[in-house]
């Protein structure tokens, strides 16, 4: 697709802040942004520019994007509200049935048929309805730990065994990823909330089931592991003071076996402190491969770049529910911005 895209960025947490800024200032000869959208009465008719701390947009951040289509044309929505498929199933559909492309942040949706397969089902039989596509990308899911080691498998003769390691130091993270992992939380607490199934980092078993699906595993079992990483020392974040014997952030596994084997290993390490992020990949296959990138992707940048990028190869596809596997090479692109 070489046109110009009309954008409407849906959501305005940190995330899609920091996404409609990057494309007024960066991606502007690529995707023409429209519009805005979020359900924060603090926020909702607010000159965009204003909330983004940059120059006017003549945008006023709307709370219905049906507002926005009675006066513009919009091609594609960039999504970034919340991370689980059962929460944003109705933003989905209701945007499917405007007609409208979607690119999200929803970590679920990066590989939604695991645990929401009908929900997933649902959103693919609208999607080729009204003859749009819909894609959940990002960093991680959605490139570390997923796409790039199966990109890096394309010149192995043979693959034996995955392992992925990406390790974060969450102190130069915005508040809500802290808040996220657990900073702060005493050990009990973390608990709880482990308990509840909608805590530390979501889409870790999506990329497991992604790396499975590209390299044609069917996988016999899947374990996932999640425990909690303590501090012996006070820490102080912008946001957070973190005491010591409390929770810097979280440990997070999912293994994939084949055959009583570990043939995919996904390692996450996610914590206050004062340690260097890197991510590797090891790859036990014909010709092996290690890979590590040194200091690592930092992820909010990344999942802006994602989504964006993206945004604009999901034309590529034909319309219904979308994998990463299905949109071509990703790839960016060069700007004079």
């Amino acid at each position: 697709m070489k046109k110009k895209i009309n954008a409407v960025q849906f959501g305005l947490g940190p995330i899609g802040q920091l996404c409609a800024k990057t494309i007024l200032q960066k991606h502007s000869e690529r995707i023409n942004l429209v519009g805005a959208v979020d359900i924060d009465p603090s926020k909702v008719g607010k000159e965009l520019g204003e909330l983004l701390g940059i120059d006017k947009t003549g945008i006023e951040v709307e709370s219905d994007i049906k507002n926005i289509l009675k006066k513009k044309k919009v091609d594609l929505v960039f999504h970034t509200t919340t991370s689980f498929m059962s929460d944003v199933r109705k933003q989905l559909i209701d945007l499917i049935k405007l007609k409208l492309n979607i690119v999200s942040s929803t970590e679920e949706l990066f590989f939604p048929r695991y645990r929401n397969r009908e929900i997933a089902e649902e959103i693919d039989s609208l999607a080729k309805k009204f003859k749009v596509r819909v894609l959940g990308t990002g960093v991680n899911p959605g490139f570390v730990m997923d796409v790039l080691p199966s990109v890096l498998t394309q010149v192995c003769t043979s693959v034996k065994r995955i392992r992925v390691e990406r390790v974060v130091n969450a102190s130069k993270r915005r508040l809500p990823l802290q808040l996220k992992i657990g900073a702060g939380l005493k050990v009990s607490e973390f608990k709880e909330k482990k308990a509840t199934g909608r805590f530390g980092h979501i889409g870790l078993v999506e990329s497991l089931q992604f790396l499975a699906y590209v390299l044609n595993i069917q996988l016999d079992e899947i374990k996932e592991e999640l425990d909690p990483i303590v501090t012996y020392k006070n820490l102080r974040t912008d946001y957070l003071t973190i005491q010591k014997g409390r929770v810097a952030g979280i440990h997070h596994r999912a293994i994939g076996f084949k055959d009583g084997n570990e043939v995919i290993e996904l390692d996450l390490k996610m914590f206050i402190g004062d340690h260097r992020d890197y991510d590797a990949v090891y790859i036990d296959g014909e010709p092996p491969i290690k890979m590590k990138i040194l200091n690592g992707v930092f992820g909010d940048t990344a999942t802006v770049g994602s989504l964006i990028n993206c945004g604009y190869l999901i034309f590529n596809a034909k319309p219904g529910l979308l994998t990463m596997a299905d949109i071509g090479l990703p790839h960016g692109f060069f700007s004079q911005k």
